[in-house]
């Protein structure tokens, strides 16, 4: 079976999103072993309060993967190659078997602290829609200082991507996309200036926390959005797990990359169809799918 499971990223979150997982015996453990070793109920972690925090965001994110690739599992789907867009690569390295649910888990932890901790205001994201990456990289240059720093963060397609850095430096960005003809420009909920450079002293915290845990070659082929490429070395898989924070996500190369490889289906990961949307093209002669829009209780290999 032909799949690349697709695991979303921050941004993708939605209240009551570990509440809408379908009832089921996989799922219900995957959510008691997560309490337990969190020493939280993590049904208090998807609420429009709770969601504020990053913490909370990525172990939604982290618990919601994790959980329906057991229920999947149950039913007979497994993947082909899996693929995670920033803390999307934590559910897809437990799903290759890469690294296990419980380190997963207070490892994202961290990371979520790290993160929120490290601009706990006045940075954030910017999505632009409808200029190429040239003449974006351009706008950006222009824009990059010492007071305002801004960099290209996500390259999502030939046309959609999204800077990150200081809220004047994305103000000015804005002002001078839409001037050079961008169709649509985008705040994310984010207050964090995610993949740049401006994360990697927390990026290397995280890789000394990383260190402490076994992250072993992955079961299933487990493609590094970072990189665009397949990674199989343990130092390479810790690397990336820990490091993506502060690097270019290229969702776009990543896809194309799966698909030279053989993938036919790309089965998105709840919650959303983000991903989905972004790879229609390249999988136009395949299949996209989004689970949020399956029955996964009562889902049987027959569906494929």
């Amino acid at each position: 079976m032909s799949v690349l499971f697709a695991f979303p990223g921050q941004g993708a979150q939605r209240a009551g999103m570990l509440h809408c997982l379908p009832e089921h015996s996989s799922v219900a453990q995957t959510l008691k072993q997560a309490g337990e070793v969190l020493a939280v109920n993590p049904l208090t972690l998807d609420s429009v309060e709770a969601l504020q925090s990053t913490r909370a965001v990525q172990l939604c994110l982290l618990i919601a993967g994790v959980a329906a690739t057991r229920l999947l599992a149950a039913s007979g789907w497994r993947p082909a190659m899996v693929a995670g867009l920033s803390i999307g690569a934590w559910p897809a390295a437990v799903a290759a078997q890469v690294v296990g649910f419980d380190d997963a888990l207070r490892l994202v932890a961290l990371r979520g602290e790290l993160m929120q901790t490290a601009f706990p205001m006045g940075y954030g994201m910017l999505a632009v829609t409808g200029l190429n990456q040239m003449r974006l990289e351009g706008l950006i240059a222009a824009i990059h200082c010492a007071a305002t720093p801004l960099y290209l963060a996500n390259l999502n397609g030939d046309v959609q991507f999204v800077a990150a850095g200081h809220g004047n430096g994305l103000a000015k960005l804005e002002t001078a996309a839409k001037a050079a003809g961008a169709r649509a420009c985008q705040s994310l909920e984010l207050g964090v200036p995610s993949h740049c450079p401006l994360l990697e002293p927390a990026a290397q915290e995280l890789r000394a926390a990383i260190a402490r845990v076994a992250i072993c070659r992955p079961a299933v082929p487990y493609l590094s959005v970072s990189r665009a490429r397949l990674l199989f070395d343990a130092e390479a898989l810790a690397d990336d797990l820990a490091c993506n924070m502060a690097r270019q996500q290229r969702w776009t190369d990543a896809a194309r990359h799966a698909w030279e490889r053989g993938m036919r289906t790309l089965l998105e990961l709840p919650p959303g169809r983000v991903l989905g949307e972004l790879s229609r093209e390249t999988f136009r002669d395949g299949k996209v799918m989004a689970c949020e829009a399956m029955d996964l209780s009562a889902l049987s290999p027959a569906y494929r």
